[in-house]
């Protein structure tokens, strides 16, 4: 991801709706594993290094980019600089490893995907979140550096072939689908903006109902998964 979008996300991501949300699931799904060593990879600005610290995880934020790790250092996290695809942790050392809108970005996701099963100790859990259906590609994965959007077969696959075993997926963003289609057939650019109080609350509490419905299996605008090495 770009600097400049790096510190957008930055500056938005403790009030805005997405990014709340993403945050949400994120403590949703390790809700019930018992806290250890955590590397929250392509952290960016730490936000979801920050929901795993708190719920008592030794979690160290780990990001390719200067801008994303320098805020990240700022907010007090412990930080490294590193490529997903070459992991500077020692076999077997953590018990999970989050990569939230991260594989999108890579050449070699496959690279990156053997890396995270050889850091994480059997039994260990790796936590997916990233953005699905080709038929969504806009300007927006352009300014933000996607390499592709995936579908519930190829993120299987590449987690299979990365020697995984899956747990359910699920969509997310189901309900706002239309919207997001609509807009972005029409941008040019990153979605990464600063809305205005009354549109941030409404989308918020349309995301937040959707966690009460049962849209999981629906086409939405990401697809989250909790895989673990055998």
């Amino acid at each position: 991801m770009e600097a400049t979008e790096v510190r957008k996300l930055a500056e938005l991501e403790d009030a805005h709706w997405w990014y709340r949300e993403r945050r949400y699931l994120l403590a949703r799904e390790v809700q019930g594993l018992r806290p250890g060593t955590a590397l929250d990879v392509g952290a960016a600005g730490g936000g979801n290094t920050r929901v795993l610290r708190d719920l008592g995880w030794r979690a160290v934020a780990l990001e390719y980019g200067e801008e994303g790790a320098g805020v990240a250092r700022g907010r007090g996290l412990a930080t490294l600089r590193a490529d997903a695809t070459s992991l500077p942790v020692a076999d077997a050392s953590l018990d999970l490893v989050v990569a939230f809108d991260v594989l999108e970005h890579l050449d070699d996701d496959d690279a990156a995907v053997r890396e995270v099963r050889r850091v994480l100790r059997p039994g260990g859990s790796f936590v997916v979140a990233v953005p699905c259906d080709p038929a969504l590609w806009s300007a927006h994965d352009e300014a933000v550096g996607h390499v592709r959007r995936y579908t519930r077969p190829t993120l299987t696959a590449l987690l299979v072939r990365g020697g995984f075993a899956i747990g359910p997926m699920r969509s997310w963003n189901v309900l706002l689908r239309p919207v997001v289609q609509l807009r972005r057939r029409f941008s040019t650019g990153s979605d990464l903006d600063e809305l205005s109080p009354l549109v941030n609350t409404g989308l918020r509490g349309v995301i937040t109902a959707e966690r009460y419905l049962p849209v999981r299996s629906l086409p939405g605008v990401s697809l989250l998964v909790t895989a673990r090495r055998p």
